[in-house]
């Protein structure tokens, strides 16, 4: 059978390790030494004095800084152990002093470098702006002391290297300290901070600063590396942004406060995933799961991640009690989508524009479909799991459940020629796609680098998983390396809640990303952090093989770019770990008392000639009986020994042939960006709309001036669903800057635009046929408000991604976007910095015009 829908990983975060006695010794006495962990990013973590105020929650205690290094977390927390955390712990402080500390008025500040070194001595004689880096990002407020404040003061944080709209307000004092507050709970997601100096009376001096970090008491049992250090890192990363995350009393789903910061039940669903493989926390995702399960967040399929994440609980815990005690909710759940099944009203599905984008579209065909799949593969995985506890009624009626609405769907032969990428994941991960559908499938929607990738990586963690039961795993981890690696080379310490790889190309490191149909982009958004159990269950190929790990399937993918791969997972029995070395052939296993194995060996498009076993022969074509394995079994794909009892092993696997060279593949679009021209300004007559134009409230509100060429159907903009917002900033002027009213270029002129009251909106141009074009866009900043927008277009009615992400800023005197298109478009544009995103004209040109009247940049 093929797998059942994917399991959600926990986080298992390791980082450096700290000279552990000293250490605690240090943080108990309040002292600031050197926590000098490297992460992968070559940052440098110094653990800050606590605060001399009183603060919500007491400093770091009942454990200690203990275990090996580990430089790919980016979490200054991953070596400390707690010696018995529960869920009904408290939160607790740490707190970090800047790595970095910079100015806008070098003359008004002095000292500076002192505020890493934990004896902070800073002297203001002036006006400007402090900026710090913390290095990493985290869950906390700011401060700094200062016995001799004058003047006016004002505080920023962020989660990127300029101050996050709304996140800046005067300090409160408390004492010489001054502490900015947000918000009632205090924590925000702060890698960056700003001290304001807005008024100056005379010199003045700051003694401290430090960030206030809160953490739940969680330990790392789990762990990951491999032979890419990038992939090891984003399994730290996936688990440090859960960890996060973790507050009081449940899971929280969004680190920034923007007003939707709640527990969302659906999100939980893979941040509960990475805790199981990283952390081990059974008793607070127990706690979490009780506390959701009757809420849906009025979105469809969150009812169903709610019913699987207790089926992943179960699956590694073995707690048949609880698993018994939800079977009636669980039954409630299915029951409400089984009578929705038909017409889902999904409320929600994913951002990514292919699934609605969001809130905007999210009753599309392609969110519907995905829904119906996610139902069919939770019936599955309920019937799988309660025969597994002796109900085999349900196990029928399940069964039963999930093969009608299959003969029903199979019933059109071409049941997913209309499928996109994420209801083909759904359903290969449902489990009943055959390998022909599979294959199917794959070229159609998977075989496309660029297509692969969701916009939010919670979509992707479906998406991995389809890919690795296709048995597509060079192609995932290009995927996951894309996706997730992709944050981390942005600069991420976190994972976003959404994310496009061409962000890299037109931001420079920690820059603001754009927004978006969710809001404010979230820099630290556990939804996305499903990766880590990815990689432990599918690269270390670690899992529970029966309900609590009473058995495990221990079976490593490598694909064809890494050579080496290491995981560990707890369990109720203890710590299952295995380590294996495509080059060396090494492979090691552990299994604790009360787990028996099957352990699968990788051929990798190669011959397994022989498997010694602690130095003995127990394979070279025929199994050779030794203590401890009932057997060998072997396939196309691996080798699997059986009947593994509980120890520890040490093979050696000896092959033959040579290893595969790893899967080149280049991104691959259908549209084409040509350039920028910022020399044109209004001038377009002769230059843009040789084929046809839009000029958007054109003298007055309302009113555009329009000549569509005659392949173009319609050019319609939206913001959220709805027509996008109006204005007109002059209805005649003589600025060269506004748009000419026709191609004779002459005066007056009207400054008009659509713009974005959210931080998006899209335009869709609807082609009567596929015909090859130039298509030109004009921005204008008319009052100067420091604009700046990404834009990107995809195809029609696909929504398949046509272009990289651009970046338009700068735009005050005017600049033209251009792109060589075909057919159907829609254009996509989301507000990075100012007010909001403007768009002020559309021009149509044969295709190969040439660009502006200068060159284009």
């Amino acid at each position: 059978m093929e797998s059942r829908s994917p399991r959600n990983p926990k986080f298992s975060l390791h980082m450096t390790a700290i000279a552990s006695l000293a250490l605690a010794l240090c943080a108990c006495l309040c002292l600031s030494p050197a926590f000098a962990t490297e992460s992968g990013m070559n940052h440098y973590h110094y653990l800050g004095t606590y605060s001399p105020i009183r603060e919500p929650y007491p400093p770091l205690h009942g454990g200690e800084f203990t275990g090996k290094a580990t430089p790919n977390s980016p979490d200054p927390l991953v070596a400390y152990h707690w010696s018995h955390p529960v869920a009904s712990d408290g939160l607790q402080i740490y707190t970090l002093a800047p790595m970095n500390a910079s100015t806008d008025s070098p003359r008004s500040f002095a000292g500076l470098k002192s505020m890493r070194s934990g004896k902070c001595d800073v002297i203001v004689t002036g006006a400007g702006s402090i900026r710090l880096d913390f290095g990493v990002e985290s869950a906390a407020w700011l401060e700094f002391d200062s016995p001799d404040l004058t003047g006016k003061v004002e505080m920023s944080i962020s989660e990127y290297n300029k101050p996050w709209p709304g996140k800046t307000a005067v300090p409160v004092k408390h004492g010489d300290t001054y502490r900015l507050e947000l918000n009632p709970e205090l924590y925000e997601g702060v890698r960056f901070g700003w001290i304001h100096v807005v008024n100056y009376t005379k010199p003045w001096h700051i003694t401290a600063v430090r960030l206030v970090c809160q953490a739940k008491p969680t330990n790392y049992l789990g762990s990951f590396s491999c032979s890419d250090p990038l992939l090891t890192q984003i399994w730290y990363t996936g688990a440090y942004t859960v960890r996060l995350n973790l507050l009081k009393d449940y899971f929280g789903a969004i680190l920034m406060d923007r007003g939707d910061r709640i527990s969302w039940t659906g999100d939980a669903h893979t941040a509960q995933a990475a805790a199981l493989a990283a952390f081990g926390d059974w008793d607070f995702i127990l706690h979490n799961l009780e506390r959701t399960a009757n809420d849906t967040n009025g979105i469809e399929s969150y009812s169903l991640y709610w019913v699987e994440s207790l089926l992943d609980y179960f699956r590694y815990t073995g707690d048949k009690a609880t698993f018994e005690k939800y079977i009636p909710i669980i039954e409630q759940k299915l029951a409400h989508g089984d009578s929705v099944y038909a017409n889902p009203p999904i409320g929600f599905y994913g951002w990514d524009e292919r699934l609605g984008a969001g809130f905007e579209d999210a009753n599309c065909p392609e969110a519907q479909n995905a829904y119906r799949m996610l139902f069919i593969g939770t019936c599955r995985y309920f019937a799988s799991e309660a025969a597994a506890i002796g109900r085999t009624d349900l196990q029928n009626k399940y069964n039963m459940l999930a093969d009608a609405k299959i003969e029903q769907i199979r019933a059109n032969p071409h049941w997913f020629d209309t499928f996109g990428i994420h209801a083909d994941s759904d359903a290969i991960n449902a489990g009943f796609v055959t390998p022909t559908e599979r294959d199917a499938m794959f070229h159609a929607q998977f075989a496309n680098r660029e297509n692969r990738l969701s916009y939010s990586p919670f979509n992707e963690f479906f998406i991995l998983y389809a890919l690795s039961n296709m048995k597509r795993f060079p192609e995932a981890l290009q995927t996951a390396l894309d996706c997730w690696g992709g944050q981390i080379k942005y600069g991420g310490t976190t994972f976003f809640e959404v994310y496009r790889p061409s962000w890299n190309d037109i931001l420079k490191p920690n820059d603001p990303v754009p927004n978006c149909q969710s809001g404010q982009t979230s820099l630290c958004h556990p939804w996305s952090a499903g990766v880590t159990m990815w990689l432990t269950e599918e690269i270390a190929g670690i899992q529970p093989a029966s309900p609590g790990f009473d058995s495990v399937l221990i079976r490593p993918h490598l694909g064809d770019r890494l050579t080496s791969v290491a995981g560990s997972v707890p369990t109720p029995h203890g710590i299952v770990s295995d380590s294996f070395n495509l080059k060396t052939g090494l492979y090691k296993v552990t299994l604790p008392p009360g787990v028996t194995g099957k352990i699968g060996v990788p051929h990798n498009e190669r011959s397994v000639n022989k498997i010694f076993c602690d130095g003995q022969l127990i394979w070279d074509g025929i199994f050779h009986p030794v203590r401890g394995i009932e057997g060998v079994e072997n396939n196309a794909n691996s080798l699997y020994l059986y009947g593994v009892a509980p120890g520890s092993y040490t093979f050696n696997i000896r092959y033959q042939g040579a290893l595969p060279q790893p899967l080149k593949e280049k991104i691959v679009r259908p549209f084409s960006f040509l350039g920028e021209d910022d020399k044109t300004q209004g001038d377009w007559g002769g230059i843009y709309g040789k084929e046809g134009y839009v000029l958007f409230n054109y003298g007055a509100v309302g009113e555009n001036k329009a000549k569509l060429p005659a392949f173009i159907k319609s050019v319609t903009p939206y913001r959220n669903g709805n027509p996008a917002e109006n204005c007109t900033w002059s209805a005649s002027t003589q600025e060269k800057r506004a748009l000419a009213p026709n191609p004779s270029n002459g005066f007056p002129r009207s400054a008009g635009c659509i713009y974005t009251l959210s931080p998006t909106m899209h335009l869709d141009i609807h082609a009567k046929n596929d015909q090859q074009y130039d298509l030109e866009l004009y921005f204008l900043d008319w009052d100067r408000k420091g604009r700046s927008a990404a834009v990107e277009l995809f195809t029609l009615p696909s929504l398949n991604r046509a272009t990289p992400v651009t970046l338009v800023s700068r735009y005050a005197e005017g600049k033209y976007l251009v792109y060589r298109c075909h057919g159907s478009v829609r254009i996509r544009i989301d507000q990075v910095r100012g007010d909001n995103a403007v768009l002020c004209g559309v021009f149509f040109d044969p295709a190969g015009s040439k660009i502006g009247t200068h060159e284009t940049k």
